[in-house]
């Protein structure tokens, strides 16, 4: 990895410039670079270094098999594993105890179907990867963007320039990129936030996550190493606001009354909440802009599909860029990142639609609604194909 020095008014050619260094942008950062592509990488604020007795960080994902398979490919779990995660071998839903569905790593004949992975910490093992040949810009931001038919030219906040043929905008849902390249999107606000909370827990590293679904809106249950957990809680805005709030010893007395037993007597470390948006660009490129990640879409996190999302998104068109490099064709080219959207916006599309439907589902205490959400998981619990399927979804399977 090459730290490019600040304050420099030269300009650098390369074949990419990726902005935004967090784990979608560092992880398409990586793969181009591997392959022998020349990228530059633009980031505000570099990962810190993982101290082992340092508490999680509070933003946690579910990674799946898909996501967990292409990371291991570019050399970045091997590091993450001597770091902190945590696998899960089951899956379980329900609305009332009796309704409990469970879906098993063994439904699809796999070890586990994901782990629980701190954002940082993702992204620090990419970083850890960077070959020499990358050439890594921060901090640093950009200023200006600038097209012609061939090429796309960005202007730095440290006054260096850098042309390339393409330019991937990684920079997430308030992408800098995605403005300067024009390109609108369209997406609503939800009525309801989101509580996060880093708990002690009173057993030992659980297997399983599970998500309980309540009129007003899923609580659930993310294990982590260790006796410890981060716990996830939906809720109308200002309720979220007000728990917030609370010291955490204020807030272990409401997460012991909100949830439902089998949460056991937690203790409270930290707590944070965010807003719930959905975001879908009107078109994933313009020009030799192409977005990425949280950049092009962000969902309802209702299934902490956000981030495998990203991946899969990058893992494309990765594929894409290094095919038609080999190849010597143009990797900005129109007809590549056209072929790029027509595989990841519909899959996309599908994936916020659904979780949508399940929002709508299961955040409603409208007696038909509640009648029909409680067959539906009712059947599923009774039938091992849906349960298969369901498994084999969550891991990735395609």
């Amino acid at each position: 990895m090459k730290t490019v020095a600040k304050n420099t008014s030269e300009q650098l050619t390369v074949d990419v410039a990726v902005v935004g260094g967090g784990m979608v942008g560092a992880a398409v950062a990586l793969s181009l670079s591997q392959a022998g592509l020349q990228v530059a990488l633009i980031e505000k604020q570099a990962p810190v270094s993982f101290e082992p007795d340092s508490a999680p960080d509070l933003r946690v994902s579910s990674i799946n098999l898909a996501s967990e398979a292409w990371l291991t490919r570019l050399g970045a779990w091997q590091p993450l594993q001597q770091m902190r995660l945590c696998p899960y071998q089951r899956l379980q839903a329900f609305e009332q105890p009796q309704s409990l569905v469970t879906f098993d790593a063994a439904d699809v004949k796999s070890s586990h179907l994901g782990h629980i992975v701190e954002n940082n910490l993702l992204q620090l093992a990419l970083w850890q990867q960077f070959p020499a040949n990358l050439a890594l810009f921060c901090p640093a931001s950009v200023l200006a963007l600038s097209q012609a038919s061939d090429s796309a030219l960005l202007t730095l906040d440290n006054g260096q320039q850098l042309s390339s043929k393409l330019v991937i905008a990684a920079d997430g849902g308030n992408s800098q990129l995605r403005q300067l390249a024009g390109i609108g999107t369209n997406g609503w606000q939800y009525q309801q936030a989101c509580l996060v909370a880093l708990v002690n827990t009173p057993y030992p590293q659980q297997d399983v996550t599970w998500q309980q679904f309540t009129p007003t809106g899923p609580k659930a249950f993310l294990p982590l190493p260790g006796q410890q957990a981060s716990i996830v809680w939906y809720e109308d805005t200002p309720r979220v606001k007000q728990l917030a709030g609370l010291k955490p010893e204020q807030l272990t007395q409401e997460l012991l009354k909100a949830f439902p037993a089998q949460l056991g007597k937690v203790e409270v470390v930290s707590s944070s909440w965010f807003p719930l948006a959905r975001m879908d660009a009107n078109s994933y490129y313009s020009g030799r802009v192409v977005l990425a990640g949280d950049a092009a879409h962000t969902i309802n996190p209702l299934a902490g599909q956000g981030v495998n999302l990203g991946f899969a998104d990058a893992k494309l068109l990765t594929e894409l860029i290094i095919s038609a490099h080999q190849q010597q064709q143009d990797i900005g080219s129109a007809g590549l990142l056209s072929r790029y959207q027509r595989k990841r916006k519909p899959a996309n599309l599908l994936m916020m639609s659904t979780m949508d439907g399940f929002y709508q589902l299961f955040g409603n205490d409208i007696a038909p609604l509640r009648n029909l959400r409680q067959l539906a998981l009712t059947v599923a619990s009774r039938s091992s194909m849906l349960k298969t399927l369901v498994a084999r979804y969550a891991v990735g399977s395609e």
